[in-house]
């Protein structure tokens, strides 16, 4: 099936994004609060995950196995992510807008981290795990990667326990509009 990249694109852009209905349908969603991954120095993680960190036991790809990692968010007893937006993430991948973040243990895929770059945000659409600490390592790496590459935004859309362990937080559809604006004015690279 083709899809319309700019078309879907020009959605995430507006601040708008996709998920599927009990039904499979595909729906555009926004939110009048929206859940920000800070890049600054409020992004925290649990002081357990430090020695995680400091034995290097994960190496870090971007990219490696993105179908993998699409597979992995997907694969849960209730999914928002249909057949059909593993396809749309599939051609954003080919089209150069979708990335995953991944963690590996050895040769063995142990987390990532799915999303959309577009200037200077970064908009998480989903995270897994297959080993222990897998996608809190892909986590704490990503933010490290966009810091460096100078992104203006982490978009993680919607609030969880677990993305308020590492700082997230809410914040009005005005600021996030504000955000979103500066943010697609930057040319940053996951690269």
């Amino acid at each position: 099936m083709d899809y319309d990249v700019l078309a879907i694109i020009e959605g995430y852009a507006q601040g708008y994004f996709l998920m599927a209905e009990d039904d499979e349908s595909l729906q555009w969603y926004s939110s009048r609060d929206r859940t920000i991954i800070p890049l600054d120095d409020r992004f925290r993680y649990p002081k357990s995950l430090q020695r995680v960190l400091n034995s290097d036991k994960f190496t870090v790809a971007i990219n490696r196995d993105f179908k993998a990692v699409v597979t992995g968010c997907a694969n849960r007893e209730t999914t928002w992510i249909s057949q059909e937006l593993q396809n749309i993430y599939w051609t954003l991948y080919l089209n150069g807008w979708a990335y995953s973040f991944e963690t590996w243990l050895g040769d063995e895929l142990a987390g990532g981290i799915l999303g959309i770059a577009i200037g200077g945000i970064f908009i998480g659409e989903s995270m897994f795990y297959r080993i222990p600490n897998g996608s809190k390592v892909a986590m704490v790496k990503l933010v490290e990667k966009l810091r460096s590459q100078s992104f203006v935004l982490f978009d993680a859309q919607m609030m969880n326990p677990h993305l308020e362990r590492f700082g997230a937080y809410c914040i009005a559809d005005v600021e996030y509009q504000g955000l979103l604006k500066k943010a697609l004015m930057r040319r940053c690279s996951l690269r």
